[in-house]
């Protein structure tokens, strides 16, 4: 009897389902300044309150803009009486952020952004008066002001998406005051941090420093952060860390991992994925993948009086009812994939098929559904 194997060059044909397969077999070396960061460089984020003014009508009419407004007037040496209700129309509360990148300096200018808080309907047009940043240890890092730039103002017209007008932006809107002390030159060693921690890659970035640098000179921590031996002089410590961010690492390969936008169907798999012995029934179709080849299928696997081992010339027939599909052991998940897309399968369908598959044991992969 002939047996009629899927081909598995199908060509996708359900609209919405995008398969994106990750084929590559071995990993292409990569600069160490693109897989991993040195330890102790980070930004720092900051955070201020202040006011906008110069506001047509659109301001706040909130008790807390009220009060800011009497406490800046008082530090201006206006006071205000209480009886008094000063109209804040044209005044918005706003929270300001900003990232303060390592090593910047005191007197560099950094970007802001500006928040409504309160019922403001617009900022545009309006100035952000001085405010401190600061960060999370509530010193002051930085001093905000200026006009706030609003996105998109004045494309209503246009086919243009325009922003939300509660919040905007000012270039270089914040002088540095203060700097933030990494102690990048304090230590012996240099960490450096894998963006992607995993054993092999920071094996291997050992293994690569100390090829270029010696016996010892770096060793794997653990399997996110390689610890470097450094020089103590800050121009020859510049110029080492210049060097090793160029050495290239060919990266570990990266776990088996399927990942699932239920909603649009896309799949993002790596390449190693792969599907042990199993058989799925999914509404009107009949996936089955064999232990050592379709003669070795388990018989009536869904209370059926034969395999799924088709004869070639009922094939046709089948495929018109209850369409099944007979892989060898091993297959990897694109054919199935492909398979299933090509006789019209709904991407709930695949998602479905894919999630029994996992449940059983039989998808060697981490599935994520998003």
């Amino acid at each position: 009897m002939r047996m009629r194997r899927i081909n598995t060059r199908w060509v996708q044909a359900v609209a919405g389902v995008l398969l994106i397969l990750l084929t590559a077999g071995v990993s292409a070396a990569e600069r160490i300044k693109d897989i991993a960061s040195v330890g102790g460089v980070r930004s720092n984020q900051l955070v201020g309150y202040g006011l906008v003014v110069g506001l047509d009508g659109t301001g706040d009419d909130t008790p807390f803009t009220e009060q800011s407004v009497r406490s800046m007037l008082s530090s201006q040496g206006v006071n205000i009486p209480h009886d008094v209700d000063p109209d804040a129309d044209n005044t918005a509360a706003v929270m300001i952020t900003a990232e303060l990148p390592a090593f910047t300096r005191p007197g560099q200018q950094i970007d802001v952004s500006v928040s409504s808080l309160g019922d403001a309907d617009s900022l545009q047009g309006g100035e952000l008066l001085m405010t401190p940043l600061r960060a999370a240890d509530g010193e002051v890092y930085a001093v905000a002001q200026g006009r706030v730039v609003i996105g998109g103002f004045g494309a209503e017209d246009t086919e243009i998406p325009v922003d939300n007008q509660l919040g905007g932006s000012i270039p270089n809107g914040a002088m540095v005051e203060r700097r933030v002390d990494s102690g990048f030159q304090d230590r012996d060693e240099v960490v450096l941090n894998l963006h992607e921690p995993d054993f092999t890659t920071a094996r291997r970035t050992a293994e690569v420093i100390n090829h270029n640098l010696g016996p010892n000179t770096a060793r794997a921590e653990d399997a996110g952060s390689v610890r470097v031996r450094a020089p103590q002089d800050s121009d020859q410590r510049v110029s080492f860390i210049s060097f090793l961010e160029e050495l290239r690492v060919e990266p570990g390969e990266a776990p088996a991992e399927v990942i699932v936008n239920a909603r649009t169907g896309t799949i993002v798999m790596g390449s190693n994925v792969r599907v042990r012995p199993a058989a799925v029934s999914h509404g009107n179709m009949t996936v089955a993948i064999g232990a050592g080849g379709p003669e070795q299928i388990a018989e009536d696997p869904f209370g059926m009086d034969e395999p799924l081992v088709v004869p070639d010339e009922d094939m046709d027939e089948l495929e018109g009812e209850n369409p099944a599909f007979v892989f060898e052991a091993g297959a990897d998940l694109n054919e199935i994939v492909d398979a299933i897309n090509a006789v019209g399968a709904a991407p709930g369908d695949l998602v479905a098929i894919l999630e029994a598959l996992k449940r059983a044991g039989a998808l060697r992969a981490e599935l994520t559904i998003i």
